[in-house]
């Protein structure tokens, strides 16, 4: 399986025959290493709302004529105020098989909104995190969020092949939080720290996070890299 990671929080991957984009944020992302009019995809999945996962979801979405996988708010607004012909609404604790495997929405502890053109903030329902099982491999993208303990009830119903967790403190979990939830909690075979020296707020060194973590492997990957299995 091809899983690779962007920048920010936005990774992508091949399988089945499919093409998947999680969290397109590309424009105004000086660390991606991507160009939107380039992106071919047939689906995107959206973690929430924020202009920094929710990116360049609309004009991918039309480009490609791809689907848009989000909560049932953020789908309601693609397909009522922005065009977006496809999607498929979910919430928290629902599944669904596509062809590419199937996605699970899980709690995260963060907001969810979108501010318009005109400076007024959309509401877009929860803020999540994903699980995702594809090619035998399951993979836990955190989302944004802060530590909670029942990060540990998610990976003990799913164990975590990999995980994609958030180390930019400010907004999301710090090196400190996101640490002990790998060691803790989640325990996954490799773990890719995300969200992290996109903005001053949020600026990080990923090797201090590589060192506290004692379970499984750390890749720190760059924009454009891929995980390495086994």
């Amino acid at each position: 399986m091809k899983l690779s990671f962007h920048g920010q929080s936005t990774i992508y991957f091949e399988a089945n025959g499919k093409k998947v984009i999680v969290d397109p944020f590309i424009s105004g992302n000086e660390l991606s290493d991507l160009n939107p009019e380039d992106v071919e995809v047939d689906y995107i999945v959206l973690t929430h709302g924020h202009g920094d996962h929710f990116g360049d979801t609309v004009d991918i979405a039309k480009k490609n004529n791809a689907t848009v996988v989000g909560l049932a708010e953020v789908a309601d607004y693609l397909s009522t105020s922005q065009g977006v012909e496809n999607v498929h609404p979910m919430n928290i604790g629902g599944k669904w098989e596509f062809e590419f495997g199937s996605v699970k929405y899980v709690q995260a502890f963060h907001s969810s909104s979108l501010t318009n053109e005109d400076g007024i903030p959309a509401y877009l329902g929860a803020s999540t995190g994903l699980i995702l099982e594809i090619d035998g491999k399951t993979i836990y993208h955190c989302g944004d969020t802060g530590l909670f303990s029942d990060m540990k009830l998610i990976a003990d119903r799913h164990p975590v092949d990999v995980c994609f967790v958030p180390i930019g403190d400010n907004f999301t979990m710090g090196i400190d939080d996101a640490s002990y939830a790998i060691n803790e909690f989640i325990q996954p075979k490799i773990t890719v720290p995300i969200h992290y020296n996109t903005f001053p707020y949020i600026e990080q060194d990923p090797e201090e996070f590589k060192k506290l973590v004692n379970k499984g492997e750390v890749q720190i990957l760059k924009p454009g890299e891929e995980v390495k299995f086994d």
